[in-house]
């Protein structure tokens, strides 16, 4: 009896017993409330395959995506001061900036990179709002600068995708000072005749909406992504009137002529090189990873060009 109380019984209970189900498994949407397995929304690129809602994406997880075969080489982005003004609200600012490095693994809110998408040389840049709400900063500034730069200097077009809370307020106006200063930046672009393409993803507002975000050739948003200068709240707040539906969310502002095209973030890799392509004067992109077919004419000889051949019996 002891030998089955203290052998075979645990040994049946271990072989039967629920496993614990890791917390990590499962993503509830916040649009419909729909529990989705987290690889089938990793494959996805977090976006809801029962509704379409677009969740958050990081900057490296997009490039991830965007560039061919996931490789892309980081741009370097010179260090601003940090905590030029000595900062302090109920932290001090170099303590929140330890505290968004560690959470996000990232030095800033914006990444830089070059690669080929499509086949097609470009340099990107993407802020990541998990960084201090993607605020604007100096170091943002600096990140834009050398992206136009990198662009001009490998003659690329440069797309960048903006999500940000406006300017970052623990830089007060130095923060501020980099709307001129990117619009410089874009300026290089145009002077040298290079494509900027601006993806406006949720949210883009603030400073950034007035500055860089809405200086592009081309602007694309993700559906149902909140553009604006001041939200929705204050607004409503301040002229005491309620809102129409959908205020200054993407479809609105393409309704109204604000926005060139609202694309999903599963096609944007497709649309961003379709446009790119066009805009440089290339021909269309091959589909898949071979080269373009060469033309017949010039390996296969044709039917009049061949000498007929005598009979050997004859």
């Amino acid at each position: 009896m002891n030998w089955i109380n203290n052998y075979v019984r645990p040994r049946i209970n271990s072989i039967f017993s629920r496993r614990e189900t890791p917390e990590n498994l499962w993503t509830k949407c916040d649009e419909c409330g729909t529990m989705l397995f987290h690889r089938e929304v990793s494959d996805n690129l977090n976006v809801c395959t029962n509704c379409g809602h677009h969740m958050h994406i990081t900057a490296r997880e997009r490039f991830a995506a965007l560039f061919d075969g996931g490789v892309f080489n980081e741009v370097k982005v010179p260090a601003p001061t940090v905590d030029p003004l000595q900062f302090r609200d109920q932290k001090k600012y170099p303590d929140r900036l330890r505290a968004a490095q560690k959470q996000t693994e990232e030095n800033e809110a914006m990444l830089v990179a070059a690669g080929e998408i499509g086949r097609t040389p470009i340099v990107a840049c993407a802020q990541d709002f998990s960084f201090m709400a993607g605020s604007m900063g100096m170091y943002v500034g600096n990140a834009i600068i050398a992206a136009a730069e990198e662009a001009v200097k490998l003659k690329r077009p440069l797309i960048l995708f903006s999500a940000a809370g406006g300017a970052r307020m623990q830089e007060g106006i130095l923060s501020l000072m980099q709307m001129p200063r990117t619009t410089v930046a874009v300026q290089m672009l145009k002077e040298a005749d290079l494509p900027y393409i601006v993806v406006l993803t949720h949210p883009t507002t603030g400073g950034v909406t007035a500055s860089y975000a809405m200086l592009g050739d081309v602007h694309i948003a993700e559906p149902n992504a909140l553009i604006c200068f001041a939200g929705p709240r204050v607004i409503e707040q301040t002229i005491r009137e309620k809102l129409p539906e959908g205020f200054q969310r993407a479809e609105y502002l393409l309704e109204h002529g604000m926005l060139d095209r609202v694309t999903s973030r599963t096609e944007m890799r497709d649309e961003l090189i379709t446009i790119t392509r066009m805009l440089m004067g290339l021909p269309p992109a091959v589909r898949g990873d071979l080269p373009a077919p060469s033309d017949v004419s010039d390996e296969v000889p044709q039917k009049a060009d061949v000498a007929p051949q005598s009979d050997p019996k004859k």
